[in-house]
């Protein structure tokens, strides 16, 4: 197993109480397994609300894994889109490879849950970082790290860091290629090769592969957009045959959660490891990646397309004109980054009272709904765009049997930590 089972089950020890604004006080002193064992109806909780629903959970960790081994990737979910130690075992448990990580603070989380194998997606070069680093790496053999680098400089900080450090193992690096317009990532291929020789030269380091992010340098799915991903993809896949690493299986690594099939058309034959770190499509939405995942172009065929896993649910209390309903859910509860909420349905009544309608704007804590009639007291559940903006808010999420039911009953609660 990549992750410590046992710490992630003691997670059902902890108590909830006041400090989760998900959870009722009539579930406040039951430990977490005691409240999954109650099987609480969700009309027992408050609003404003997130849940999780556990089926489109179940369908799209098996379908993204299933797609991933017919395509011959390796799997490394991009944990921060959770930041669900609980979620992370799930995608292990199905086969990925390891977890990506964004920072150092996430690194923390994954390693206090015993994740084995962990890619950061970003340059580590905080000295006090690298000495925590260099002591994890010492003290846990099993453990596997990698990072980016994108700059000579970065390697030599790198290098001068984990020097005083003492460490005693190298620290695996893959060279970042980066695009015009993107993030981070070098932009020139003779420049990639340059920081490669400095890696090589480096005695706490070690070239494990090379690595980039296509997301950044298209953000739609139309021609133009795929032909920029296309391009970027294959001057990656370039640079990786021109290298030479200094580790047996050496890794590529691309892919979000919009491109990964030009992932595993482009590089898919490449040899070595390759590692896609698609986080998003565990969770996946009713709005960015629906309208841009892969499965939504026909990827994998129908049975692979994904399931808006998370809801928000927020109630009715006034209606100040007509055609206007203000809901209790704002920016402190929902994501609004990507596309606001849409209504979908009112607890109990089905679609009727908000056919139509649209959130216009959100306020800290109120939603403005227009064009719908729901009353006064009605819940609505709400989809969500952008699922790394929408559970960053939550601390421990209730997750029912099934959304779309006109009563849903919660049978679990994931903890996150962000």
């Amino acid at each position: 197993m990549g992750i410590d089972g046992k710490a992630v089950d003691a997670l059902g020890d902890e108590r909830l109480d006041w400090r989760f604004k998900a959870v009722p006080a009539s579930a406040h002193g039951m430990t977490v397994a005691e409240a999954r064992r109650a099987r609480l109806p969700l009309d027992d909780f408050g609003t404003p609300l997130l849940t999780l629903d556990a089926g489109a959970l179940d369908h799209n960790v098996r379908a993204m894994a299933e797609w991933a081994d017919a395509a011959g990737l390796e799997l490394a979910p991009h944990g921060k889109t959770t930041m669900a130690p609980a979620l992370w075992r799930r995608q292990l448990d199905a086969g990925a490879w390891g977890i990506t990580i964004a920072n150092l603070p996430q690194l923390r989380v994954a390693r206090a849950f015993g994740v084995r194998h962990v890619l950061l997606a970003n340059t580590l070069i905080d000295p006090a970082g690298l000495a925590w680093l260099a002591a994890e790496l010492e003290w846990n053999p099993e453990f596997e790290f990698l990072s980016w680098v994108d700059s000579v400089r970065t390697v030599e900080l790198m290098d001068d860091a984990l020097r005083l450090a003492r460490a005693q193992r190298q620290v695996d690096v893959c060279v970042e290629l980066g695009g015009p317009g993107g993030r981070t990532g070098v932009r020139d291929d003779g420049d990639a090769r340059t920081i490669a020789d400095a890696v090589r030269r480096a005695p706490t380091l070690r070239l494990a592969g090379i690595a980039g992010y296509e997301g950044a340098l298209a953000h739609d799915a139309s021609e133009e957009g795929r032909g920029a991903v296309d391009a970027y993809l294959r001057r990656l896949g370039n640079l990786y045959e021109g290298l030479e690493f200094e580790v047996g299986e050496p890794v590529v690594s691309a892919g979000g959660s919009a491109f990964f099939d030009q992932v595993a058309e482009v590089l898919g034959g490449l040899g070595g490891r390759v590692l896609l770190r698609s986080g998003a499509y565990i969770v996946h939405d009713d709005g960015f990646y629906r309208g841009i995942s892969p499965f939504a172009r026909g990827a994998g065929g129908a049975g692979s397309r994904l399931r808006s896993a998370m809801h928000a649910w927020a109630r009715v209390v006034s209606r100040p004109e007509a055609g206007l309903a203000i809901l209790d859910a704002g920016r402190r509860d929902l994501p609004f980054d990507q596309g606001l909420p849409e209504p979908q349905v009112v607890r109990g009544k089905g679609p009727g009272p908000v056919d139509g309608a649209r959130i216009t704007a959100l306020n800290d804590q109120h939603a403005y709904l227009v064009d719908g009639t729901p009353e006064i007291g009605d819940v609505v559940r709400l989809g969500l765009s952008h699922p790394c903006t929408a559970l960053d808010k939550w601390t421990m999420i209730p997750v029912v049997d099934d959304a779309g039911a006109g009563h849903p009953t919660v049978v679990d609660y994931i903890r996150t930590w962000f």
